[in-house]
């Protein structure tokens, strides 16, 4: 079956990957696991392998059709046949133990899938996923790092990125004309700061990194005034990408 464009499909093909994938997951038999497009169930199987059942979550209805109706899988595999950015994971998650995610997202939906994630990141214990290896390292930026922007701080408050190893092209069919990186995506047990309205906050976070070049005082010139700023530790003359994000955090706090 040949990769779709229109749903992003490089499908991974390197058995050492795989186990490098799932020795990162280190799955038990009772862990309420949910495979991300599984295409063609090459983490499918050993994932199976290692836990009693699994859930997976594919768009491409032919791909679902054929992993379904594989004898093996029968009473242990689940595939829901939807768009992932639909799916409520509170309600996949109901009274059971918290969801543990795995997957090789689609390079166009691996943001918005995150940010969907975030709104509901108490119902998820950890998430195992490939992605491309600049928004990993965007994920995992430290303050003053040229790759630390708005996902980075987004990100903050609910859960902490480890990028774990990268994947190059060759490992799937089609090849990508990126490199990959496997990241581990830890929610925060406990918020390490607060955010009185995530509105206001991604608002105050979004202002500042539409011109990151420009200092603070210009880019958040119509949000908030030099003074509050100031008084929320933030050096108006600074550029976004100095800031922390509990400092955003506490500036969005007082707009509140």
């Amino acid at each position: 079956m040949r990769a779709r464009k229109r749903f992003g499909q490089h499908f991974l093909r390197e058995p050492g990957v795989v186990a490098r994938i799932v020795a990162a997951i280190d799955p038990r038999p009772d862990d309420a696991l949910v495979e991300i497009g599984p295409g063609r169930g090459v983490l499918t199987y050993p994932l199976l392998e290692r836990t009693k059942r699994l859930r997976a979550i594919e768009i491409d209805r032919d791909l679902a059709a054929e992993l379904d109706a594989d004898p093996s899988t029968q009473g242990r595999l689940e595939i829901l046949p939807v768009d992932v950015l639909s799916v409520d994971f509170r309600a996949l998650r109901g009274s059971g133990p918290k969801l543990r995610l795995v997957g090789n997202l689609p390079y166009n939906i691996s943001t918005p899938l995150i940010f969907h994630l975030l709104t509901q990141h108490d119902a998820i214990a950890d998430a195992h996923f490939m992605l491309q290896k600049e928004v990993v390292a965007r994920m995992a930026a430290a303050p003053g790092n040229k790759t630390y922007g708005r996902l980075t701080v987004m990100l903050a408050p609910y859960c902490r990125v480890e990028p774990l190893f990268d994947v190059a092209p060759g490992a799937f069919r089609p090849a990508p004309q990126v490199t990959s990186t496997v990241a581990r995506i830890l929610p925060h047990a406990t918020p390490p700061f607060v955010i009185d309205d995530p509105s206001v906050f991604a608002r105050v976070v979004a202002a500042a990194f539409s011109q990151r070049r420009k200092k603070l005082s210009n880019a958040l010139g119509a949000v908030a005034s030099v003074e509050l700023m100031t008084a929320a530790g933030i050096d108006p003359n600074d550029r976004a990408e100095r800031i922390a994000p509990a400092q955003f955090a506490a500036l969005a706090n007082r707009l509140t």
